[in-house]
């Protein structure tokens, strides 16, 4: 969730909202899946091909997409996924509706080694001319080009490259969980991975990191949290028996919540510009201007 994060981050930052995420997570997963069920090939090769394939797709789709403006953007990328989706459905060769298996299996370590490498490159992009010409586009395109930026092939490299990044989480679900099914990636998740970005923050490369592992740990934690609560409720109330635990779709319910009570006060997401500047170390000076420098 967290490469899969960064990768639709690297689109948002510039100001474009990319609900196409299943899509492109979907063609690294089954390219991955693929490669290694009907070609038999290595887990490096399988890897790597789903996050090609995907960033090339990426690539070629986003000049046409990126034309498009606004709410158009986000129906042209959710159309996008659902073409995607539609065409591995109806693809015998892809396992259609029964899905593929993959017989080369991956524990935690891998995809946790992985997170930490994009999250670092990720980091240092955003820290060099590049990440700066992409902050640039997202405040203001207008000024952005008449300072010569060359706005739309930032955003294609900006959307590729995400591709990618999402192609590799979803070569790294495939070898996760042993089989892959078109099912999976469906309009729920690209509506997820979005919030995991907006929510945590789209301003500095900390937000899809808190976004995501917030979003992802809290359902979890509510899953052994809530029939707790239910037999403290129980218990207080004096209501004695047996109590079935709460259904599943509680979680969900106050999951909704959060994210709503944080829309109303925190609109800019959990970790903003703003907040990364309070809290950089306090004994590192100010800059000074040239001439107080001289002086």
């Amino acid at each position: 969730n967290v490469i899969f994060a960064y990768g639709i981050f690297l689109a948002v930052a510039t100001g474009q909202l990319n609900l196409g995420g299943a899509g492109f997570q979907a063609l690294g997963a089954y390219a991955a899946a693929w490669l290694a069920m009907e070609m038999d090939q290595p887990l490096v090769v399988t890897i790597a091909a789903g996050m090609i394939v995907a960033g090339v797709i990426g690539f070629a789709i986003s000049f046409p997409i990126l034309r498009l403006k606004g709410v158009y953007l986000v129906l042209g990328t959710f159309a996008f996924a659902e073409v995607v989706a539609g065409l591995i459905l109806n693809s015998d060769a892809l396992g259609g509706a029964t899905g593929l298996p993959v017989p080369t299996f991956i524990d935690w370590d891998v995809p946790a080694i992985a997170a930490i490498i994009v999250a670092l490159l990720v980091f240092w992009l955003m820290s060099t001319r590049f990440g700066l010409v992409v902050r640039s586009v997202h405040d203001d395109e207008v000024v952005a080009d008449l300072m010569g930026v060359n706005v739309r092939m930032v955003r294609v490299c900006a959307f590729a490259l995400g591709a990618a990044l999402a192609g590799l989480s979803g070569a790294l679900y495939a070898h996760a969980f042993s089989f892959v099914e078109i099912q999976v990636f469906n309009a729920s998740l690209s509506i997820y991975v979005l919030l995991y970005v907006l929510l945590g923050g789209a301003q500095t490369a900390w937000g899809p990191l808190f976004g995501a592992a917030f979003f992802t740990l809290l359902p979890e934690a509510l899953r052994d949290t809530l029939p707790a609560l239910k037999e403290a409720v129980f218990g207080t109330l004096g209501i004695e028996g047996a109590s079935n635990p709460p259904d599943e779709s509680w979680r969900f319910v106050i999951l909704g919540v959060a994210t709503v009570l944080m829309m109303i006060f925190r609109p800019e997401g959990l970790i903003t510009r703003t907040l990364v500047e309070r809290l950089r170390p306090l004994n590192r000076a100010p800059r000074r201007a040239p001439a107080e420098a001289a002086e």
